[in-house]
């Protein structure tokens, strides 16, 4: 019998939870340490699957489970779900390393660690099941660690922008459980392979119903406009790890939902209809929507996480507006245009994730050492802060496309997309595609504004003018979790390869 690999992945955090817990009691840094460690371990465990998913397409185990609804308890990753298991463990292990300084001092911290851990089963369940029924548990138990984190270690009015970010996800997760079960109601059937070939027999319109609800349940945890409103409270007022991996993994999976479920199962049912026209051309509307949104609201900011808050709602935009153009290359082009649009989608859903964890330990960087967060108070960290104003200024340039960093290669591949969708004849994406190039002037924009006002120009804060001479950088082991994401960004952006192969590997899916 085969070694049960993404079993041990998925159960491995889980059982962690009362070690860490228990670990914690004696030395918080004991607990990040062992956090770091199971990060480590899953990491190193999933990408033994990797020769697999780049030969056989994917790689799958199958438990019995619940035979009344016709489930088998499945775990499978392809190439899109592996790259998203990826950066979770990335990310949760930046986090945990962080979180050593950064959260030093602060209180109940072994049960912060045991609550990072249980979020950790959440977010890697989410990507590495096959089972509707599963992916729906594993998407709910996602909230309840990040409720509990954002209030007991968040800043201003922490339980109050909780609440809110519980009370809108929620919201959006109750029509992810409609869907779901008219899913089951028309298919028989929770397993994504099953109903992705039962869905293409059942009543058009009925399945219309299912993917909108679906997609507006997704769309919530994307914070797309205008279901963002939950998203810039919570980012800003979340402790630094929290917020990385807020804006890193749990709003990407939303935009992860909507490619594999919405797209990849739903959509064909609808394909060739006006509404499923129609639909992709919403999906584009609200994508640009939600990029100058974004752009226009981070430019005009000062609070210095609530300017990365507002970047990724307008990130999502770029990528749900790669989402709009899968469909549609499709059937259109073919497979090589699918291929760029869907390359372009996921990549930057990776790119993104990568970019903006670093973005937001950076910035809890510089909230630890300054204890303020406007920006007009800050200037000239460059030099006090070399590690921090490094990470801070790559981070921001990837965001904002620039090459090498990691969301140019990402954005290229998108616009790409684009071009072949509107050369193959769909003149509506001409605008769309062209208010987006626009948009990325915005994000070049609002980042080089941010690093000018934080490290650049003559310091404003009274405390490093009273200290010219004095070095203000963060401990080391914030700086390690900073270099690592550093060193992603730009091997990413030079060399995306690793990735790209394995999405390619999942174009089968949406053929």
């Amino acid at each position: 019998m085969a070694f049960p690999v993404l079993l041990t992945v998925l159960l491995l955090p889980a059982l962690a939870i009362p070690f860490i817990y228990l670990a914690g009691k004696k030395s918080a840094k004991a607990a990040a340490i062992l956090l770091s460690l199971v990060a480590v371990a899953t990491l190193g465990l999933i990408l033994t699957t990797v020769p697999t998913i780049l030969s056989e397409g994917s790689a799958t185990e199958s438990y019995t489970w619940i035979p009344v609804l016709n489930s088998e308890f499945t775990l499978s990753v392809d190439g899109i779900s592996i790259s998203m298991a990826i950066i979770t463990m990335v990310l949760m292990l930046t986090a945990a390393i962080y979180s050593i300084n950064y959260m030093a001092g602060k209180k109940n911290l072994p049960l912060y660690y045991a609550l990072l851990s249980l979020l950790f089963v959440g977010l890697v369940g989410v990507f590495i099941t096959s089972n509707l029924l599963f992916f729906y548990f594993c998407w709910e138990l996602m909230l309840v660690p990040a409720y509990f984190i954002i209030g007991g270690w968040g800043y201003k009015d922490s339980y109050k922008n909780s609440f809110k970010f519980f009370v809108f996800t929620h919201a959006g997760a109750v029509f992810v459980l409609l869907g779901i079960g008219a899913i089951f109601m028309v298919t028989n059937s929770v397993d994504f392979s099953t109903v992705a070939t039962q869905i293409l027999s059942a009543d058009p319109g009925i399945v219309r119903w299912i993917l909108i609800a679906v997609t507006a349940g997704f769309a919530v945890k994307m914070a797309i406009f205008p279901v963002h409103m939950w998203l810039p409270d919570a980012y800003a007022e979340a402790p630094a790890p929290m917020s990385a991996l807020l804006g890193g993994v749990l709003t990407s999976a939303g935009a992860y939902a909507i490619v594999r479920i919405s797209i990849e199962m739903l959509f064909p049912a609808v394909a060739g209809t006006t509404f499923g026209i129609d639909f992709l051309q919403v999906l584009a509307i609200l994508g640009v929507i939600s990029a100058f949104f974004g752009s226009f609201v981070a430019l005009a900011e000062t609070d210095i996480k609530r300017v990365i808050a507002y970047s990724s709602i307008s990130h999502m935009g770029y990528i749900l507006f790669g989402v709009s153009l899968i469909p549609l290359a499709a059937t259109s082009v073919g497979a090589v245009a699918q291929n760029t649009a869907l390359t372009g989608t996921v990549l930057h859903i990776i790119t993104h994730g990568l970019s903006k964890g670093l973005f937001f330990l950076a910035a809890g960087a510089v909230m630890h050492v300054l204890t303020i967060r406007n920006i007009n108070d800050m200037g000239g960290l460059a030099g006090k802060m070399p590690v921090t104003g490094t990470s801070s200024t790559i981070a921001a340039l990837s965001l904002a496309g620039a090459p090498p960093f990691a969301c140019f290669i990402s954005e290229f591949f998108i616009f790409l997309g684009a071009f072949q969708v509107i050369q193959s004849g769909w003149t509506f994406f001409i605008i769309p595609t062209a208010l987006m190039l626009v948009a990325t002037i915005f994000s070049l924009a609002y980042a080089l504004r941010f690093t000018t006002k934080v490290f650049l120009g003559p310091p404003k804060n009274p405390e490093v003018l009273a200290n010219p001479k004095k070095k203000f950088e963060v401990p080391r082991y914030m700086q390690l979790a900073m270099v690592i994401l550093v060193v992603l960004v730009v091997v990413v952006g030079i060399y995306p390869s690793f990735f790209v192969n394995l999405i390619n590997t999942a174009l089968a899916g949406f053929l």
